[in-house]
């Protein structure tokens, strides 16, 4: 339909029209795809494993990317395609043709695609902080930034920024890339050590120079709003960054030490969880004891574990299945980890004397059916938890014990009597985590008979006689491992173990009468996973320490 001329003539043509006007007006349909359709454009739903060379998007500034929805996909005979997301936004396809000297031909993708692909484009390359930091060494000293400037993406105008930002901001990237739980810089006479914890275990990665040292710790401050002249205490706060289209937060505590400050960040990357009990590991029917011991309407559940044993991920997980708009679930937490949707969570405050035992009061006052307690770490904390599964409500919560039959001895230590835990409890399960093995340097070994007596495994029941082990690889960083994956124990408090409870709360007396009820202890479960190749018995044997059999 050529403009000007009568609509009339064109039936087909203006009925189309008008319904593409219609959908951009009223936001219905897929407008833009449709608009792709009609111009003829090809369709890419995914982007994922189209990249030009590096060198090519240091052409294209990702504020540029970003701020317009387009990304340069691949170049095919002397034309570089470009994914939009508006087929009607042309300025930046012929700005793209100057930038890139090539001809220009687009392609449709939905928005979402393009910026998943976008952050992944102009993530850094590895190494590029170690890279940074050989050649700062050769900057003179008013070249040096002061930190003073606020980060809001860690992606945006990094060539802008002062080289320590910038440092920050790689390591920072760097160790979000790699999967770490936690950056550590760790101040010494004549060095500043950075580390990130990958899968349970603290790495070295980089060394900045000495005369470095404030300038990145003070960067740090600035960003989590610490005082940045208090050198003599510790101090505690949070950072929230975004990188790219994912918001990550970080909990930062810094500690004075003889060679200065050292400051841990905590990641706390909510794109990096998956919450749901049948994504967590257990075996079958681990799982399936679990979903029944949580669906009863009243009682004390407990996980059990050191610190990053996944207790707390857990935890959100089981209360993530028991959500519903018939349920009242609140948490008290030190602090509050993630923001679950539906659920009220109180932060733990001990500035204003809002600790555990007094949120926990409050909270039996707003009507609960299922409340979460991130930590009994108190008799009063215990005595309130057990007078609200008495009263009818289903309490979540963790304790620091090595296995499942230790946490009634604990509180039993703690002061609580041993007939209130037999009438309150109704299981526990103790959890650690495991390093899997790299899928890229996998390969067969042939044990020894004590490696196997270790974790109780026969020769007869393995794979061709062999186990697994990893080699070590780039993609594993050299370590033989990648990920992590959960072994547990759960122990239900049949009648079996409330009598032992009243008769005597003895962990080890627990323990017996669990297994002989067919609980599958920690190293049971372990040794299932090296069978089957997911981990080796070094691993098990590590993460298992001081756990009896």
């Amino acid at each position: 339909m050529i403009a000007g001329d009568d609509p009339s003539k064109y039936p087909q043509e203006a009925k189309e029209s008008d319904e593409l006007l219609r959908q951009r007006v009223m936001g219905g349909g897929d407008f833009s795809k449709n608009l792709a359709e009609k111009f003829g454009m090809p369709i890419y739903n995914s982007l994922a494993g189209m990249q030009l060379s590096r060198e090519q998007y240091k052409k294209v500034p990702y504020s540029f990317a970003k701020k317009h929805v387009v990304l340069p996909i691949k170049e095919e005979n002397g034309a570089i395609y470009v994914a939009v997301a508006d087929p009607l936004n042309l300025e930046p396809l012929e700005e793209l043709r100057l930038m890139l000297d090539s001809e220009i031909k687009a392609v449709y993708s939905p928005k979402d695609a393009i910026m998943n692909a976008i952050n992944e484009c102009y993530n850094q390359e590895l190494g590029a902080a170690s890279q940074l930091i050989a050649n700062m060494a050769d900057r003179s000293e008013d070249d040096r930034g002061d930190g003073a400037v606020e980060v809001y993406d860690l992606l945006d105008d990094r060539l802008a920024q002062a080289p320590i930002i910038k440092l920050l901001n790689l390591i920072i990237t760097e160790a979000i890339q790699q999967g770490a739980s936690d950056i550590h810089f760790e101040p010494f006479e004549d060095r500043m050590r950075v580390r990130y914890r990958i899968d349970g275990v603290l790495q070295n990665r980089h060394s900045p120079a000495t005369e470095y040292q404030i300038q990145l710790i003070t960067r740090i401050k600035v960003m989590s709003r610490l005082d940045i002249a208090e050198h003599r205490l510790p101090q505690d706060g949070r950072i929230k960054l975004r990188m790219g289209r994912r918001e990550i937060d970080f909990r930062v505590s810094t500690v004075p030490v003889a060679g200065g400050e050292r400051i841990v960040l905590r990641i706390l990357d909510k794109g990096n969880v998956s919450l749901g009990l049948d994504k967590i590991g257990m075996l079958p029917n681990i799982l399936q004891e679990l979903r029944s011991l949580i669906a009863q309407p009243e009682g004390i559940v407990l996980a059990t574990g050191p610190t990053g044993s996944g207790k707390t991920t857990t935890l959100y997980s089981a209360i993530c299945e028991l959500y519903s708009d018939e349920t009242n679930i609140m948490t008290i937490e030190d602090p509050v980890e993630y923001n679950l949707k539906g659920i009220a969570q109180i932060g733990v405050q001990p500035k204003i004397k809002l600790d555990f035992s007094a949120g926990l009061r409050h909270i039996l006052r707003q009507d609960p059916d299922i409340i979460m307690i991130g930590e009994i770490r108190d008799v009063e904390t215990a005595d309130i938890a057990i007078q609200a599964a008495l009263t009818g409500h289903l309490v979540l919560s963790t304790l620091h014990t090595n296995d499942a039959p230790s946490a009634i001895t604990r509180l039993v230590d703690m002061g609580i009597e041993p007939y209130l835990l037999s009438s309150s409890l109704v299981g526990i399960f103790a959890q650690r985590l495991v390093r899997c093995i790299c899928l890229g340097c996998k390969a067969t070994y042939v044990p020894l008979d004590k490696e196997l007596q270790s974790i109780g495994l026969i020769r007869d029941n393995l794979i061709d006689g062999k186990l697994f082990h990893g080699e070590g690889c780039g993609l594993c960083y050299d370590t033989g491992y990648k990920g992590r994956h959960g072994i547990y124990e759960l122990m239900a408090v049949n009648n079996a173990i409330k009598k032992q409870i009243v008769k005597s709360p003895d962990a080890v007396e627990l323990r017996r009468i669990a297994l002989e009820g067919g609980m599958i202890s920690l190293i049971q479960h372990g040794a299932e996973l090296v069978r089957q190749g997911v981990t080796t018995v070094a691993e098990v044997l590590r993460a298992s320490k001081g756990v009896e059999e």
